[in-house]
Parts: C-alpha cells; structure tokens; sequence
C-alpha cells in the first residue's frame, strides 16, 4: 500500500513526490528510463505491509531492467499467482508487488483480470515501448491522469498533478457533481484530469514521433445478471464459504489488523470471522457524536458487539463545533467535493485507528450488490410502473404536485426517463437538471448539459447485457458511487494517516458470485442484504442482524438548522460567484427543513465552496489570462 506518481516527459523531484508523503511514511523511491524520445519517470511512497524488508522497495526492476513497476494496493491471491508462474522465474522477497512484477511479465498486461485485490499500478514494458495503467475492478484504489501531446502524468492523488500543471476547474463536471452527489470516473473537477476507471486498463505507446493512449478494460460486461437460482439454503452456504475465503485472504499482512466498527450487520460480521481467524485479539475503532440523538449514533450498539465478539473496543466523540471546524480541513484531504458527510466521522475514525494499527478492515460494500439502502425497495415499482404506459400517464398529470419534494421528483421521474441508464442517472440525481442548471451562472449551462450528456452515453456504453432495471441499477452503483464516493474518500481519509483500509467484501469471488443471483436472494420491498443476513447467523445473535439500519453518517440534517452560519460559510467563499448565482444557493439553504430534507445538497455546496477557496488563485490567474 503507497502512493504512486509518474510521467512521461514531465520530470519531477522528491519535493513533488513528497505531496503524497502521507500514504507512504516508511520509504520512497524514484527511476527515471528512456525509450525511444521519451523520459519516464516512476516515484513512489511506501506504507510497508506485506515484505518489511528492502525486498519490498519501489520502484521495482527485475535484474535485466527491462521493466519497471509502481504499485499501490494488494493482491490477496498472489501466493497463489505466484505458484502458477514458471519454475524458472526467481524471488528476492515475499511481497505482492514482487509477484505483480513478475507475472505482468510473463503473462502481460491481460492478466490483470486474475488479481483478486485492491490495486492502481503503472507498469512499464521497455520489451514493446509500451507504458500500461490500471485500476481495480471495483475502484478501491484511485488514479489520475493528465495526457495531452507527448506529455503524460499520473498519481494517487489530484495534489501532484494540480501543483504540476495549474489545471483550470471544469464547471460542466461541476454541474454532473452537483446531480449525482460526486465526480464519476473519468471525470474529476479539473479540466484535462481524468480518472481511471474502475476495472480500465490504459496503454501508452511510446512511438517513437509522440504517445498514443488507448483505453479498455480487463473484464468483459457481463451479458446478463441475476439469473442463478436454487435452495436458498444451498446458496446460503457457498456464499458463506466465499464470505469466509475472502476475510481470511484479506488478513494477509506482516503487521497489526484491526477493525473499523460501526453498530451495523456488515462489520460486525467480517469482524467476527476475522476474529476467529486471528491468533490475536482485534482492535475495533468507533466514532459517534457527542451532542447528536441516538438515532445517527451508533456508539452504544458498537460497543454491544464489540463486547460479543471479544474485541478490543476504541471510541471517540465528534461534536458539532469539531464537524464544522473540520469539514474545510477534511474537504481538501478527499481532494473532490462530496455530498457525504461521513466524510467527517471517517476523519477521527482514521485518525483513532492509525494510533494503533495500519491496516484495518471495513464492512463496506455489501449494500451495492445485496440492496441493502432503502432506495432499492422502491425498484420493484419503478420497474413495473415503466412498462405501464396508464401509470406513466398518471406521473405525467401529477408531475406539478410532486416536482417541490426531491424524494419523489427522483422517483417519479425515473418511471418518464427515456431508456434504463437515464432512469438510473434521475433515480440517483440528489438534483434535477433543471434546480442544478438554476444554480449556475448562463455562461455554463452548455458546459453542464454537454457533460451530463457524455457521461450518460459513457454509462449507456458500459451498461451490461441483457438484465431486468434492479440488477442494472446495482451493477452501476457498485462501479461508480461506491467507488468515486464511498470507496474514494475512505482511501484519501485513511491513507492520510498512513492507514490501510481492506473491503473484503468486494473480493472477487464474492461479488462475481452475488451478481449472478436472482434479485429475490437479495432483497425485497420488506428486507435487503437476505442471503447476507442469513449467514450472518451462523456468526452473530439476532439482536445484532436485527438492528435498524442508521448508516455511516452524521447529524447534520439538525445541524444545518443553523442557517445563517450555513450562509455565510459558502457565500462568503471565494470564488463561489464564479460558477454560482449565490442568491439562489442562499435560497435553496433558506428552504432546508425536516420536510424538505437537503443536508446532502447542502453539504457538497459547503464542499464545493471550499474546493473553489483554495483553487481561487489559479482560476484568478485564469480569467487574467481569458477575461
């Protein structure tokens, strides 16, 4: 686990390396090779986990130098990759990385698809001139890039290459973030930096006249989802088996695991396996919320498993002047506004947790593929109502009633969406098009609407085969708001304190698994997360399964009452009248009630503020130079 920066006739030192420092305290390194007319160059900081030795040492070269790689992430199959490489192909060490090296050099770049981790890596093969990128399937670990001419940059975070290259800030993935909650791959808030996606490997072709870039991905789309069916009791036990395969994979380390426990089935449950699989007592680490009501705050109920499973329990309040004290400081370590505001109990769970560990494990993850949020008990509606022409008639009529209520606008609007990927796009949009174009100044409507318009062509692109609304919308939501929200900030928040976060939840198997599955195993208009819940007891009494979903999140419904702070807090921002009419998002925190609940809106507002704070500089610069 470290951060990763590289380029392609771009040089850089250790003082642009040393911006990521924090993900890699225990050593660095930096290698510099030609091919052809090009200079590449590969840094990288290390958070030592698997091989404490210098064996583990990055950037890594074989003997004869023909290729370099720079690696972040971990392959918890690499033992077994390492066995199926030739006899003839020897070891200086133990780490993943060293097997990552050896088998991408053997078997080339289409491997890839047999690494079952959490990963980004640039691997350079001097053998064909070629540079390669990738990303995880699942997106748990990110990766920028910059491409333009014969110039190329890369890093596990946006500092490097913004400090670099001064980008301009993109308002139409501005307006895309201001609807879908964050920025999904491959956009990010810069105009020229991309993300890659999750599962996509780039090529770079070092030809000899300039670079060429192409995309694509490791895995093919799935033609269907969700047709498996059989006993429930049969399934019950392989996707415990592959529960219990994958938590035990995941405790691979050459250091201290511990646990990030909130008072919920999910993390209770990898606890509970891990625990029984661990020679050691775990540590398990909670936050709560000093002055918030029992309903966000999962303290107590924490504290109950902690004690049923036999873990060593470490909690820690956050208060509302500490949240809002803090959320500027946190916003520019996540580096992307968000809507999420467990941004902020993610902090001072990290920062608790690196005090004592370096690596934890995480239940997130099982609500995407079991339909575990209560917006997934309103697909079976939303279907049916989309195939009934009387019923979309009605939405129509009634359409004026509802347009003031956003919970509905997302629901009713999903049934006249015109094909499945806008229906999921509105389903999901925490603003319509229309209040998120209100909020901009004219000048960037086009720039808004010809974004929204590409990523929805990108997702119509990467949609799989042939599968009913319920699956589809899951597929989408584990491969882009849980990787560019959830997965995204959990990684730049835990990797500040140089703290290794694990999902062991998305291990391959296990997803591959539950996306083949009938939706019935899943959830219901009732229950979510069935076959989950149903193993879950093999491990956990039922006063833990049956606990009310609070979720990771923090009270600030109640805490954004406080309107006129709120208000000052963004309109004060510079740079916010840049993009935004400041009038309207006065407005719209003015209308914030418990009716009308808009703490997500408001806190990527809050968010974005800040983002524009400490971009104000360079977009000053930029409109000097483009008045």
């Amino acid at each position: 686990m470290c951060g990763i920066l590289g380029s392609v006739n771009i040089p850089f030192d250790e003082a642009l390396l040393d911006l990521i420092r924090h993900r890699g305290p225990d050593d660095h390194g930096m290698a510099s090779v030609r091919v052809n007319e090009h200079v590449i160059t590969f840094g990288q900081r290390r958070l030592a986990i698997v091989d404490l030795s210098e064996a583990g040492h990055q950037p890594m070269t074989p003997g004869g130098g023909e290729c370099c790689l720079v690696f972040n992430g971990e392959i918890y199959n690499h033992l077994d990759l390492r066995r199926s490489l030739p006899g003839s192909v020897r070891f200086w060490g133990h780490s993943d990385t060293e097997t990552v090296l050896q088998y991408l050099m053997e078997f080339g770049p289409g491997s890839i698809a047999r690494f079952n981790g959490i990963f980004a890596f640039a691997f350079l093969d001097t053998r064909n001139g070629r540079l390669y990128l990738a990303r995880d399937r699942f997106g748990v670990k990110p990766l920028y890039y910059a491409f333009s001419g014969n110039r190329l940059l890369f890093a596990s975070e946006l500092r490097p290459i913004v400090r670099e290259l001064e980008p301009e800030i993109n308002p139409g993935a501005l307006g895309n973030s201001l609807m879908m909650r964050y920025f999904p791959a491959p956009l990010t808030p810069y105009k020229g930096v991309h993300k890659v996606e999750p599962g996509q490997l780039i090529t770079i072709d070092l030809a000899q006249d300039g670079l060429c870039l192409a995309k694509s991905y490791f895995l093919e789309k799935p033609r269907s989802l969700g047709r498996r069916r059989d006993e429930q009791s049969h399934l019950v036990r392989i996707y415990g088996d592959l529960f219990e395969k994958a938590v035990s994979r995941q405790l691979m380390a050459d250091v201290d695991i511990g646990i990030l426990l909130s008072g919920g089935i999910d993390s209770a449950l990898v606890a509970a396996v891990a625990q029984q699989r661990s020679p050691r007592k775990l540590k398990a680490f909670t936050v709560g919320f000093a002055d918030a009501l029992p309903a966000v705050d999962e303290t107590e109920a924490a504290r109950e498993t902690a004690a049923i499973l036999g873990l060593e329990h470490y909690t820690r309040d956050c208060s509302y002047r500490e949240f809002m004290a803090s959320v500027k400081k946190i916003s520019g370590i996540v580096e992307e506004p968000l809507a999420t505001t467990s941004i902020v109990p993610m902090f001072f769970l990290s920062e608790l947790a690196s005090s004592h560990v370096k690596v934890v494990l995480s239940g997130q993850g099982a609500d995407e593929p079991l339909g575990g949020y209560d917006k997934y008990k309103g697909l079976g509606i939303l279907a049916a109502s989309r195939k009934l022409k009387p019923v979309s008639d009605i939405v129509r009529f009634t359409e004026p009633f509802y347009g003031h209520n956003e919970k509905y606008r997302r629901l009713f609007s999903s049934v006249l969406a015109d094909d499945l990927v806008s229906s999921y796009l509105t389903y999901n949009s925490i603003l319509s098009f229309g209040n998120t174009t209100r909020l901009f100044r004219e000048e960037y409507l086009n720039a808004v609407r010809a974004t929204r318009n590409e990523y929805c062509e990108q997702l119509k692109n990467r949609a799989p085969g042939n599968s009913r609304l319920a699956e589809t919308f899951l597929y989408h939501d584990l491969r882009t708001s849980l990787s560019d929200d959830l997965l995204m900030y959990t990684d730049k928040i835990t990797m500040h304190f140089g703290l290794e976060c694990r999902v062991p939840i998305l291990d391959n198997d296990l997803i591959e698994f539950l996306e083949s599955l009938h939706i019935k195993y899943k959830f219901n208009f009732r229950d979510g997360k069935i076959i989950h819940k149903a193993f879950a007891r093999e491990y956990l009494p039922a006063s833990i399964i049956s606990r009310r979903k609070l979720g990771f999140k923090s009270p600030t419904e109640a805490w954004f009452m406080k309107k006129d702070e709120l208000i000052d807090m963004i309109g004060s921002c510079p740079g916010i009248g840049r993009f935004f009419s400041v009038e309207r998002i006065t407005d719209m925190i003015r209308s914030h009630s418990c009716r009308n609940n808009l703490e997500k809106q408001l806190f990527l507002l809050l968010t974005i503020s800040h983002f524009l704070a400490r971009n104000w500089k360079t977009e000053r610069a930029s409109l000097a130079v483009h008045p």
